[in-house]
């Protein structure tokens, strides 16, 4: 990330966030200068009148880009790929391509992640009354049920990364799902080729400095 104090792009998120993780690894990757707004989701600083004022469905990340304001991680990236079209394309050129690679990427951001995000895990223990090792099962039931998919559909098309050998928004996506399901000690043996994957997307700056543990609000 730039360390610009006057910047005019704003990115409001949590450290732990996978969606904000996802949007963090995309400015990185496009060279965008950014400051970051921290908003605890353990605090609850989602549901405060000031950021419902930005986000009325009280989640992160938001961007505020100069005058314009977006939500939703995978929209915020489509934006920056189209409004900063000089820098890296997230998104390939080829129609049928770029299909593949959103579909990758609305696999884990729409199917894999919202059932296991911090609000239904919550649930799960403030309403229903689950134990952890009840949360825990079901956390691990549903990443291992979408990596397994992902695992065979990946299978044709990775190289270095998710499609061959260019970053795309799929290696966004996955290396911040990788990394909530080691924090769950999802086994990810059962997952060669997503841990192979991950493990090439680490070692990239923008990757890396986008990892929760380098963020100023990790605590």
């Amino acid at each position: 990330m730039a360390d610009a104090a006057n910047v005019g792009r704003t990115l409001y998120g949590y450290f732990r966030s996978s969606a904000a993780y996802r949007v963090r690894i995309a400015l990185n990757l496009k060279g965008l200068a950014y400051r970051q707004a921290p908003v605890s989701l353990v605090k609850a600083e989602q549901r405060s009148a000031d950021f419902l004022a930005l986000n009325p469905q009280g989640l992160v990340p938001a961007l505020q880009d100069g005058e314009v304001l977006l939500t939703q991680s995978l929209a915020i990236c489509e934006y920056l790929d189209e409004a900063y079209p000089d820098t890296v394309q997230l998104l390939p050129a080829d129609p049928v391509l770029r299909a593949r690679v959103r579909a990758v990427a609305q696999a884990i951001a729409c199917d894999i992640h919202p059932v296991n995000n911090l609000r239904i895990l919550n649930y799960l223990k403030n309403e229903l009354a689950a134990p952890d090792d009840v949360r825990n099962a079901w956390y691990r039931h549903w990443v291992a049920e979408g990596f397994a998919a992902l695992e065979q559909q990946l299978a044709a098309s990775a190289g270095q990364h998710c499609f061959g050998d260019s970053i795309t928004l799929a290696d966004a996506c996955l290396l911040p799902q990788v990394f909530n399901a080691q924090r769950f000690q999802v086994d990810m043996a059962a997952f060669p080729l997503l841990s192979r994957l991950a493990a090439n997307l680490e070692a990239l700056p923008a990757f890396a400095d986008a990892h929760p543990s380098r963020q100023a609000d990790a605590t």
